[in-house]
């Protein structure tokens, strides 16, 4: 029986993943094929998990590739999940699926991004989306954070900001809960603190607001199936609804960190805009 130290070793960690995912000690032994008791000494400190163990125990709960290897170095081995960059040949399969995926997508908006939220792709419906953004902001690699958000990016143009704003954050404080990195908190700290824009969607009525065309034809309904993004172009305030797809059952922590947005359009009058502008 080896002794970890109780407050670096791997098994506080294991405990922090367990209770964060709201599983007792019982239900994850079950889960794991092992005993309430072995699982206490493990994170505890006063028994070293196996390299199947911990792999194991990270699987069960849910554990992000890049924090897998982190639970490995922790508990004594070698990292078993690759970070390759997302240029290499490797992943040009990839590469080509994604382009073709958003291709595909267009004239809707749709991209991809990385861990640290870089756009690694983008097809022409979010090209169009940036027209009118401050050059900084366009400088690679580009940002989707600080492209929605930066008072000179698109962050004056959404007319539902507060709202669109305050769930971005909220997306960012989970992903910060699962993944340890000290740049993307500092990329939430300066996104958070960019101050808003003086017209946003509390001042739907302001002058510039009432200029803009609503693309539903001015109902102002905006979908009660999900919080929508309406954001002005062209005269008009188009409204979206957008996903996000990630690898199921990724090997590398380069694929399992991309996210794949789409942004379906929630009013006829938007999906027929767009098409308007593809031809």
């Amino acid at each position: 029986m080896t002794t970890v130290a109780p407050d670096t070793g791997v098994g506080p960690q294991l405990r922090r993943w367990r209770e964060q995912r709201r599983i007792s000690q019982l239900e994850l032994a079950l889960r794991a094929d092992s005993s309430a008791r072995h699982i206490s000494f493990i994170e505890t400190g006063r028994s070293r998990p196996s390299e199947e163990m911990v792999l194991r125990l990270a699987d069960h709960l849910d554990v992000p590739v890049r924090e897998r290897n982190a639970l490995l170095v922790m508990a004594g081995y070698a990292p078993r999940y690759p970070q390759t960059s997302f240029d290499d040949p490797v992943l040009g399969p990839v590469r080509e699926g994604m382009e073709r995926l958003l291709r595909g997508y267009d004239p809707y908006p749709a991209l991809v991004v990385d861990g640290m939220y870089d756009v690694v792709a983008a097809n022409r419906g979010i090209e169009m989306l940036l027209e009118g953004v401050a050059g900084h902001l366009l400088v690679p690699p580009l940002n989707a954070m600080r492209l929605t958000l930066h008072p000179e990016g698109l962050a004056p143009r959404i007319r539902n900001l507060p709202e669109w704003r305050a769930d971005l954050l909220d997306q960012m404080r989970r992903q910060m809960a699962l993944a340890r990195s000290s740049g993307l908190r500092e990329l939430y700290e300066e996104v958070a603190g960019y101050p808003l824009p003086q017209r946003i969607e509390g001042a739907e009525g302001s002058a510039p607001a009432r200029s803009a065309k609503r693309a539903d034809g001015g109902t102002g309904a905006a979908p009660a199936f999900a919080l929508p993004l309406r954001i002005e172009h062209g005269g008009r305030v188009l409204s979206f609804v957008s996903s996000i797809a990630t690898f199921n059952t990724p090997m590398d922590v380069t694929v399992a960190e991309l996210a794949i947005e789409t942004f379906l359009p929630a009013d006829r009058a938007t999906a027929d805009h767009l098409r308007s502008l593809a031809h």
